[in-house]
């Protein structure tokens, strides 16, 4: 199945740094909140390329309180999920493409292990 054909039918926080998400192929992964805010896909944390013009972000402060703190989660029409963290910071999309390769339950951490030792 390609993953712009699934999407999630069911999320939960099952403690202060870790997001469980059910995919609709089955799929039971899980996130850690550090690993999420790390790879936000804004421009301002990620950089961009517009007219040819690269933005290369500085690197953040990750000891700023409240980074790693999930405070909400939002459906973006049927395509993401639109993140606020303790620190304010709101303006990452999380396509399910994007959230699902953020996958840290075993079977995706074996997969991603084997196709960086190839």
């Amino acid at each position: 199945m390609h993953v712009s054909s699934i999407r999630p039918v069911h999320l939960k926080q099952t403690d202060a740094e870790h997001l469980n998400i059910v995919w609709s192929d089955g799929h039971k992964g899980v996130c850690s909140t550090r690993r999420l805010r790390d790879h936000c896909p804004c421009a301002g944390c990620s950089g961009e390329t517009v007219l040819l013009r690269s933005y290369f972000p500085p690197e953040p402060d990750k000891g700023t309180p409240g980074r790693y703190e999930l405070k909400g989660v939002e459906p973006v029409g049927g395509y993401a999920l639109k993140l606020q963290w303790g620190d304010g910071h709101d303006m990452g999309l999380y396509t399910w493409e994007h959230l699902r390769a953020l996958c840290e339950c075993a079977a995706c951490a074996s997969a991603e292990q084997k196709d960086t030792s190839q």
